[in-house]
C-alpha cells in the first residue's frame, strides 16, 4: 500500500468515525425527549467533535435527525431480519415483525423511544423495518393472493400506524403484557389484510423463530 493510498484511508475512517459520531449524537437526543430544537455547536459537543465537521457530512439539522431515524430503523431492521430469515409465508413473515417488535422493545429501549418520539411521517419515509420491509410483504401478498387488499400505500399506513402504536403503549404502559398484545395486534392486522378469522389466529400464534 502506498503512503497516499494508506492516508486516504485514513482520512476516510476518520471521516466515517466523525458521521457515525454525529448520528449517535442525534440518536441520543431523539431517545431523550424527541426535541429537534439543540443547536449545531451542542450536538456537536454531544459527539464530542469540531463544530465544522457537521457541515463535512449534512448540510441542515433535519438531514441529521433524519439520518439518525433511518440508522435506528435500519439497526432494529436487522434484527427482526435475522430472526425472520427463512420464513417464505408473507403473512407470517408481517406478523412475526408486529410480534417481535413488541417483544425486543425491552432490549432496544433507545430505538422505541426514538419511533415513538419521532411520529408517523418520518418513520413511514425512512428505509427501515416500516417501509422499505413492510412493503415487500404487503406487494408479496397481493400478488399471491394471500392479502386482499387493493392498495399498498393505505395497508402501509395502517401496519405502520397500528405498530407504532402498539410500541407507544409499551413505552408509556411498561405493565401492558407486550407479548400478548402483539399476538393481539398481529392477528387484528392480518385479518384486516384479507386473512380469514381462524387463519389470521392461527398464523399470529405460531410460535416465533428462536435466534441464532
Amino acid at each position: 500500500m502506498t503512503m497516499s493510498a494508506s492516508c486516504g484511508n485514513r482520512f476516510d475512517r476518520r471521516r466515517s468515525e466523525t458521521r457515525r459520531a454525529l448520528v449517535r449524537a442525534a440518536r441520543t437526543i431523539l431517545a431523550e425527549s424527541g426535541d429537534t430544537s439543540a443547536s449545531i455547536r451542542d450536538i456537536a459537543e454531544r459527539a464530542d467533535v469540531g463544530f465544522g465537521s457537521f457541515y463535512n457530512h449534512f448540510t441542515c439539522k433535519p438531514e441529521l435527525f433524519d439520518a439518525a431515524v433511518a440508522d435506528a430503523l435500519e439497526e432494529y431492521a436487522q434484527v427482526i431480519d435475522g430472526r425472520l430469515h427463512g420464513l417464505e409465508d408473507p403473512a407470517e413473515r408481517l406478523a412475526g415483525a408486529v410480534r417481535l417488535s413488541a417483544r425486543m422493545a425491552g432490549a432496544h429501549p433507545e430505538i422505541v423511544s426514538i419511533l415513538c418520539h419521532s411520529g408517523l411521517g418520518r418513520i413511514y419515509a425512512g428505509r427501515g423495518l416500516l417501509a422499505a420491509r413492510a412493503r415487500r410483504d404487503v406487494e408479496q401478498g397481493m400478488a399471491s393472493g394471500r392479502f386482499t387488499v387493493v392498495d399498498p400505500v393505505v395497508a402501509l399506513v395502517a401496519l405502520n400506524g397500528s405498530l407504532l402504536a402498539l410500541l407507544e403503549l409499551w413505552f408509556t404502559q411498561p405493565e401492558v403484557d407486550n407479548g400478548r398484545a402483539s399476538d393481539s395486534m398481529a392477528e387484528m392486522l392480518l385479518h384486516l389484510l384479507g386473512l380469514s378469522t381462524d387463519e389470521a389466529r392461527d398464523v399470529a400464534r405460531r410460535p416465533l423463530p428462536a435466534a441464532a
